[in-house]
């Protein structure tokens, strides 16, 4: 399948106060108690309800479905949209120094604070996102930055406490720009937001300008203005960084991965401008090691890229870089996470409603171990946001 041009991208890609301070959770059936720290969480991004639904995660890879736990929020959906509501990666994502799990609530602009137990999830706050419509959130370091998709868009960073508690961080938003409606166009709205590894910067990918806008952290988290970056392929989307913390980015227009250095003063250095993996529509990127499997949500497919010593990025697993057809091959496939051990990967199919678990072998390869059934289809709305400990 040849890739596709970026206009045709659209045909598959796609003070705070405390809103709610109490710890609550709901569970809509008895939790398990798997071993420590294995578990899969997938947002169903519900219009009405926001929620949680955790799966145990046995020794093998396989899900039980553990419960279900409201956010205090709703999702949201952006305009025009093939297939996956918020159009981005690390709607949901989880911080390990505190065992916490935030979730966005695009529709009620807030944001969600989660201590996880095992399967089990305990509210801790829901606070204002600090924007419109928030897509993504990268946790580290005890801060948290949201990247809200809406307006003109705009990064908000907050204080983690240990409880899991969000306070506002002084100097610490920043406008994108981007002139949006209040609620997005899919292709002209942000994608993706990382804290890179040592702490000191913040990326953001916006699919429509081509650009990777770099913002230094300063003192206590605050953010200086960005450095605009133009990317080296077309629609960036998702972001990721190799052991050495260079950045490893998916590229929606051009499915393919682009590698870069990040230098002390936000600029980017080039490494691998592109690597295609000939299928349709590159978007989630998530990495173990240095390697990194990137779902294509056309052509409902995986593909395996390997990063070398200098940095750059070549397919690996296969000849051409397929490692897992997903979903029944009918196209769907978003988001996708790898366990903390590095042994599975899961991967969600937004027309199928499951989510796929599968084995990573030592060749880069995957095999199919696990579906979990009977999650929200995308019907102009539906899941979004995976996190697998």
């Amino acid at each position: 399948m040849t890739r596709l041009p970026v206009l045709a991208v659209s045909t598959f890609v796609a003070g705070l106060a405390v809103i709610a301070a109490a710890p609550s959770s709901f569970a809509a059936s008895p939790a398990a108690s798997p071993a420590a720290g294995r578990a899969v969480f997938v947002q169903t991004n519900d219009l009405e309800q926001n929620s949680i639904v955790a799966f145990t995660r046995g020794a093998d890879g396989r899900l039980d479905r553990a419960g279900e736990f409201r956010t205090g929020g709703r999702g949201g959906v952006e305009r025009d949209v093939p297939l996956d509501p918020l159009a981005s990666q690390d709607s949901l994502t989880y911080d390990p120094a505190h065992r916490l799990l935030f979730a966005v609530n695009a529709g009620s602009n807030t944001v969600t604070s989660f201590v996880v137990h095992g399967a089990r999830l305990t509210r801790v706050q829901t606070v204002p996102s600090g924007g419109v419509f928030p897509v993504s959130l990268a946790a580290g370091h005890n801060r948290l930055y949201v990247l809200n998709a809406g307006g003109s868009g705009n990064v908000t960073g907050y204080r983690i406490s240990p409880s899991g508690r969000l306070a506002g961080l002084p100097h610490a938003s920043r406008d994108l720009r981007l002139g949006n409606d209040p609620v997005p166009e899919f292709i002209t709205a942000p994608a993706d937001i990382a804290q890179t590894p040592d702490g000191d910067q913040l990326v953001v990918s916006t699919k429509a300008n081509n650009t990777l806008d770099v913002f230094p952290i300063g003192r206590g988290g605050a953010l200086s203005a960005p450095v605009r970056n133009a990317a080296a392929a077309d629609v960036p989307f998702a972001l990721s960084f190799d052991t050495a913390g260079r950045l490893v980015v998916a590229n929606a227009g051009t499915s393919s991965v682009s590698t870069y250095a990040v230098r002390k003063d936000g600029t980017l250095d080039t490494i691998t401008p592109a690597v295609e993996d000939g299928q349709d529509a590159l978007c989630w990127l998530v990495g173990t090691g240095n390697t990194f499997f990137g779902g294509n949500a056309g052509s409902s497919t995986i593909s395996a890229f390997a990063v070398g010593a200098a940095g750059t990025a070549a397919l690996t697993g296969t000849p051409d870089g397929v490692v897992a057809h997903t979903g029944g091959g009918s196209g769907g496939t978003i988001d996708l996470a790898v366990t903390t051990d590095g042994r599975f990967l899961y991967a969600e199919n937004a027309f199928a409603g499951t989510v796929e678990g599968y084995r990573i072998r030592a060749d880069h390869t995957l095999e199919l171990v696990s579906t979990a059934i009977g999650l929200p289809r995308f019907d102009g709305h539906g899941m979004e946001g995976l996190v697998a400990l």
